[in-house]
């Protein structure tokens, strides 16, 4: 008896083991760069200008690779929500515009924050209402989900024009977030050193919502396995729209700093970054937000070095990328919905 509870005593759980590789890809790119650029300032502008860029990606794909992974749904018009986003910022900015033009840092991160707080709002409300009227009828079906959320996409698409107009709009970056700063000969934009801040806060939150939540455990485990999350209880089809809501509300987020980052309104902006979206959501592994965060940084990364040292490869990058990372790992870095 004694010593078969010691050998059950000295028996542990194994430990999964944490596969740190994938993560390892990005500072092992800025290394690669640092002398194939030559300049360390040129190499830290750079950086910082992809870091920034990286983030924003990221932001706009993490809530889709969250309904990707969980609902199994193939959501062609998320570019809407990022449209809407950016849209949305010119509503808070009308009664604001002595914060714009103040050069106060204080004051143009309280605009920043408040065009960021009413865009997730009002992108959450119309994700709700997207996944009732649009989604909702097609679930577990791809093909028809394709044909009527690019539909969707299209109507969407026509509402701006009709509410804000055809053309371009001009945005105008707040005083005090433009202009670098400069550390030695690197020069590092303002405005994308809070962009990637920002992006690193908000991966933060969502890390530990995940992982050290009940909201997050049920999120990770409806990943996995829908089936096995309903017969316990848990009604998934409210944590389906949940996750939805909030997909639309980063893309939100993602579309107002994009905006400012482009300084220029269009209505299709939120779908031109459609294709890069899926291509960071498939490099990082379905339904996985920390994939997709790894996936984004290296996008924007060959994305800048490359259009640096060969313009012409910058133009497919992305594409490469993903067929490097397919051919390393077919189901993407860090896996976790199996389809």
């Amino acid at each position: 008896m004694t010593a078969a509870a010691d050998s059950t005593e000295t028996t542990s759980l194994p430990k999964l083991k944490t596969d740190w590789l994938p993560a390892a890809l990005v500072p092992l790119l800025m290394l690669l760069a640092l002398p194939l650029v030559g300049s360390f300032s040129t190499w830290v502008t750079l950086t910082v200008a992809a870091l920034a860029m990286g983030m924003m990606i990221f932001l706009m794909a993490s809530g889709l690779t969250l309904v990707f992974g969980l609902m199994d749904v193939l959501n062609f018009g998320h570019g809407v929500f990022i449209s809407f986003g950016a849209y949305v910022s010119l509503i808070v900015l009308g009664p604001l515009a002595g914060w714009v033009a103040s050069e106060s840092l204080w004051l143009n991160i309280g605009v920043l924050l408040a065009c960021i707080a009413v865009a997730m709002l009002v992108t959450g409300a119309l994700g709700w209402a997207f996944e009732r009227l649009v989604i909702r009828p097609v679930y577990g079906q791809h093909l028809k989900q394709i044909l009527i959320t690019m539909g969707g996409m299209i109507v969407a698409e026509q509402m701006i024009h009709v509410i804000w107009g055809a053309s371009p709009i001009p945005l105008r970056l707040p005083e005090g977030l433009r202009g670098s700063i400069v550390i030695g000969d690197a020069a590092m934009e303002r405005y994308r050193v809070i962009a990637v801040v920002l992006g690193l806060f908000v991966f933060g939150v969502m890390y530990l919502v995940l992982n050290r939540t009940r909201i997050g455990l049920l999120i990770r485990a409806g990943v996995e396995n829908a089936e096995m999350v309903e017969s316990l209880g848990y009604r998934i089809r409210r944590l389906f729209v949940g996750v939805f809501v909030a997909g639309s509300a980063l893309a939100g987020l993602g579309g107002v700093l994009w905006a400012f980052y482009r300084q220029t309104l269009t209505a299709n902006m939120g779908m031109e970054v459609n294709v890069l979206i899926f291509i960071v959501i498939i490099i990082g592994g379905l339904g996985s937000v920390g994939g997709c965060f790894i996936g984004a940084l290296l996008v924007a990364l060959v994305a800048n070095y490359a259009g640096f040292l060969l313009p012409k490869l910058a133009l497919f990058s992305s594409i490469l990328l993903m067929v490097v990372i397919l051919l390393w790992r077919p189901q993407g870095l860090y896996p976790v919905a199996k389809r």
